[in-house]
């Protein structure tokens, strides 16, 4: 009986299947674990992850305009009067996010040729352009006017003005038929006749400290004059963006880590150096768009590009191996963040498609970035882990614990302009998988693993 038990159990038990090891199996091409994904986008995959987004902002910022008392709707723009509100939608129409948000979309018109992304932003300027002389005249009789309109007529920071400016240029430079030269010369008059200074003429603030420069306002400020450079065909602006530029790297850009520090206090004898990662995005943002316009023969154009190159490496160094970049650029205890992830997507993705930086070092960290972005973006079209607005420190608790909130407008522009860079990316070189890694080439190649002469250069 012994005996048949055991012949039972040997024909009841399955043949154990056969060991893996380096000898029966290609171990190098087992497919790694990626915790949010890997590899060479599609351009239609892009496209739908945008669309997704704009579908959403779409319906979160109505141009309308309603009586704040009756909650009606105010069609008749003579109708305006104290009481008539922008209606409230998730998002601002006029706030600085916005104007980022602006200048995304219309990059996504250009790289997509849909006319979705153009309709958005055409709408919102012209009905902005159309609604502010009827506000302008209540405002000259009553100050108590919606804030938000009391920006566009009567700006008080860069925050009011630059980056709406800016993108209110753009579009004007597309379509003159926009409407929107009064406005443009509103927000430039501030940005370049009233903002405070230090006395060497810096962008600068009073908050927290007396002659504080912030970061944030080599976005804020600076693009704007570069674009009136090729606004009014006036080279005198070309000139004083390069000079705000190099001024700001002068006292914020820390060489050894290739990193700006977020602020910078005239009176202090040390300068703590607190690398906030979307700080460091208006920054890299900022030298982009300068360079987008200044002419090729300007004298200190070479200066603005080494600059950014030396970012470039300082922020690639620094990406967490899931494509995002922290919240404290060098402090790898603080959490990931979306949306200086997002502004460093399109910059990397920009800068190689300008032929600033180089393709095969750069491509793989914008494709990996695009992944981390694309998985912050959640099927309702919101953009999540993305921080709030945020003031200055000088101590990494501050930035440590700042909140995330997918209402923090901050997120939506940046994840909108980085996939339009990606798509111009994406058809202009040519990724491929090569052994299991992202690889960018600038021709053609086969799948097969390519084959190289002595010298290094590809043979096809």
């Amino acid at each position: 009986m012994k005996t048949l038990a055991v012949a039972l159990m040997m024909v009841a038990t399955p043949v154990m299947a056969q060991q893996v090891n380096d000898s029966n199996t290609p171990l190098h091409l087992m497919r790694p674990a990626y915790r949010i994904g890997y590899g060479v986008s599609s351009v239609e995959q892009v496209k739908q992850t945008m669309d997704r987004v704009l579908k959403y902002i779409d319906s979160e910022t109505p141009a309308k305009l309603i009586n704040g008392k009756t909650g009606e709707e105010v069609t008749k723009w003579k109708q305006i009067d104290a009481d008539t509100k922008l209606k409230p939608g998730g998002f601002r129409l006029t706030s600085y996010e916005w104007g980022v948000t602006y200048s995304g979309v219309l990059a996504a018109y250009e790289a997509t040729g849909d006319d979705a992304y153009r309709d958005y932003v055409y709408g919102r300027m012209k009905f902005l352009a159309q609604i502010a002389p009827y506000y302008k005249k209540v405002y000259e009789k009553n100050k108590a006017i919606d804030g938000n309109v009391r920006r566009v007529l009567e700006p008080h920071a860069l925050d009011d003005c630059g980056a709406i400016c800016l993108a209110m240029i753009k579009a004007s430079l597309k379509d003159k038929t926009l409407g929107l030269n009064d406005l443009i010369a509103n927000y430039s008059d501030y940005v370049l006749n009233k903002e405070y200074r230090l006395s060497d003429g810096t962008f600068a603030r009073i908050r927290p400290q007396y002659n504080t420069l912030w970061l944030d306002d080599m976005f804020m400020g600076i693009p704007t004059v570069a674009y009136m450079g090729k606004y009014t065909g006036d080279a005198k602006y070309y000139d004083e963006a390069v000079k705000q530029v190099l001024q700001f790297a002068q006292r914020m850009f820390v060489k050894e880590k290739g990193l700006f520090r977020h602020g910078w206090v005239e009176s202090m004898t040390d300068h703590p150096a607190f690398h906030w990662g979307r700080a460091n995005g208006w920054a890299i943002l900022t030298m982009c768009e300068v360079l987008d316009v200044l002419p090729e023969n300007h004298p200190k154009r070479g200066e603005v590009v080494e600059l950014l190159r030396a970012h470039v490496r300082g922020l690639a160094a620094l990406q967490h191996h899931d494509g995002f970049w922290h919240q404290l650029l060098d402090r790898n205890d603080t959490y990931l963040e979306a949306s200086a992830t997002a502004i460093y997507a399109y910059c990397f993705a920009h800068a190689i498609n300008k032929g600033w930086i180089d393709a095969k070092a750069y491509g793989p960290v914008a494709q990996l970035a695009w992944h981390a972005v694309e998985s912050s973006v959640n099927e309702k079209g919101q953009v999540e882990n993305v921080c709030v607005g945020t003031g200055m420190g000088f101590d990494p608790s501050f930035y440590a614990y700042r909140p995330v909130h997918v209402m923090a407008a901050h997120g939506y522009g940046p994840v909108i302009w980085a996939g339009a860079e990606m798509i111009n990316l994406l058809k202009r070189q040519h990724p491929k998988s090569n052994d299991s890694a992202v690889q960018f080439y600038d021709q053609e190649i086969s799948t097969d693993a390519p084959i190289f002469n002595v010298d290094g250069s590809m043979k096809f």
